[in-house]
């Protein structure tokens, strides 16, 4: 089996309001990332106090979101749909990952909610063109959640097993396209640089 000590997963929830149901939806991933044998990291953007697009690119959040993102093997979008688009704080953290992007090679799933009928479908567009347009690996299958008011309680529990199994597939989905793609590379660039004793230790 491949060893996934080495994956990093970076969760982005796009919305800053108290008790929201992104976050909620965040958490549903997180939980399933983390029964996995690898490293999970939630990043707030309300604590980075991010900079308007050319106003600070040296400012301390810009450069610790460039770093966890550069450091991460994939990454978790998850956005809340407003006047039919993705978050304008998805927006913004996406403007303070730099040119050339940090998410540039970096497979990505995306999530979305929305209090709507039809889900997140014109947020997820619009985030999944951006994504691919700054060169990150926007994975197939992105999670749409409808009603998102009905979906949770007021703990962020989640009342669908369905919608609940369906969030659980962008951590499960991200992590199978690791091991398939990422990881034989990350195994090859490590036997290159420590010699064949190295397969010993990444394929148990």
């Amino acid at each position: 089996m491949t060893d996934t000590t080495s994956i990093r997963i970076l969760v982005i929830p796009g919305s800053v309001r108290p008790h929201n149901y992104t976050h909620m939806a965040a958490n549903v991933v997180v939980d399933e990332l983390t029964k996995q044998r690898l490293t999970v990291e939630t990043i707030e953007p309300a604590d980075l106090n991010l900079p308007f697009p050319g106003t600070n690119p040296k400012a301390e959040g810009t450069r610790v979101l460039q770093q966890a993102v550069a450091s991460a093997t994939g990454v978790v979008l998850v956005t809340p749909e407003y006047h039919g688009s993705f978050s304008s704080i998805m927006k913004l953290v996406i403007e303070n990952l730099g040119f050339p992007s940090a998410l540039v090679g970096k497979p990505v799933a995306l999530v979305g909610v929305a209090s709507g009928s039809i889900g997140a479908i014109k947020s997820l567009e619009h985030l999944r063109s951006v994504v691919s347009h700054i060169g990150a690996i926007a994975l197939p299958l992105p999670v749409s959640v409808a009603h998102v008011q009905k979906v949770f309680d007021t703990q962020g529990q989640v009342q669908d097993p369905a919608v609940g199994k369906l969030l659980r597939t962008a951590a499960t989905n991200l992590v199978k396209y690791i091991e398939e793609n990422i990881c034989p590379r990350m195994t090859l660039e490590r036997i290159l640089r420590e010699g064949p004793g190295a397969i010993e230790t990444v394929t148990r």
